[in-house]
This record gives structure tokens, sequence and C-alpha cells, in this order.
């Protein structure tokens, strides 16, 4: 699978995109899984509440907003794939956040849920035609492809790992 061109998705993806290296979509995000879950897995509950400065979310609410967001992305990709022309709405991500309490559970809870997410996602993919991966939507009022959603997905991890790493783990107490 090719990487998308810029007119297949809104520019404001453009960062998300450009992080994703060269090779097999699918296989990155399986490596992504893995990867995510063995950065995050060994932290206390305590460290995953915690925030590096007054009004960003914890690393819970990170986790949290990463599957919410992958899911909404998903379902964007599904219906896309299967030639739904109905235009997606944006999904406001601070309400999202506020509204799941993620906080609240537990971290090993968290993990699960991105992971069954992530393989709801793989599973999505593995059985798409390829005519669908080159099929265009409305989604957040941007045209986009159903590659370029999986580009989406894989760089917005990608952003937030790095976030994770340089903000949150790099200067924890």
């Amino acid at each position: 699978m090719s990487r998308p061109e810029a007119t297949e998705y809104g520019a404001h993806y453009q960062e998300y995109i450009a992080q994703v290296p060269d090779g097999d979509i699918q296989e990155l995000l399986r490596i992504q899984l893995k990867a995510t879950t063995e950065l995050l897995h060994p932290l206390t509950e305590e460290q995953a509440l915690f925030r590096y400065a007054e009004g960003k979310w914890s690393l819970k609410e990170v986790l949290g907003h990463v599957t919410d967001t992958e899911r909404v992305l998903s379902y964007r990709l599904l219906c896309i794939a299967r030639g739904d022309q109905t235009p997606s709405p944006s999904m406001d991500e601070h309400l999202y956040v506020s509204g799941a309490k993620f906080d609240d559970l537990p971290l090993t809870s968290l993990l699960a849920e991105f992971a069954a997410v992530r393989q709801a996602t793989l599973t999505l993919l593995v059985g798409l035609r390829p005519e669908a991966w080159l099929r265009q939507g409305t989604a957040a009022d941007c045209n986009t492809s159903v590659r370029a959603l999986a580009y989406i997905i894989a760089g917005h991890e990608l952003h937030h790992v790095r976030v994770i790493q340089e903000c949150y783990l790099a200067v924890q107490p």
C-alpha cells in the first residue's frame, strides 16, 4: 500500500502522515500495538495519573484519547471503504476525554481497550479489497481516503507516543 497523496486528506493531518515511515502500514500498526503496550504497561497507577503541566491530560487520558480517536477514525474508514458517502462529523477530543473519566479506570483496563480497538482496526484492514483502499469520502469536512485514514491512525499514535516519551516519561519524578 503506497502512501496517500496530499489530495486524500485535510492539510491538518499532514503532521501525522509525515511521521509514518515507508513500508507496510498494517505491519506498522501491529508493531505500534506491541511497542505502545510495552512502553506503558510497566507504569504504576500513580505514574499513569501524571500530568506534565497544569491543564494537560494525564497519561491515562492520553491513552484514552488515542484509543477513542482510533475508534472514530476506524469507523470513518469503514464507512468510506464500504462506499457510504454520508459525511462524518468532526470530533471534539476534549469532550471525549472529559466525558470518559479515564483517570478513574485502571491502566490495565485502558491498555486492554487500546489493544482491542487496535486489533479491530487490523482485522478491518486485512479484509479490505484493494479497490477499497482508494475510496474517498468526507470526514470532518475534508475529502479523505481509506488509506489516508490508516496512515492518520498510525501517525496520530506516533505523535502521542513521542509526546509521552518527551513530556511525560522523561520528566516524571
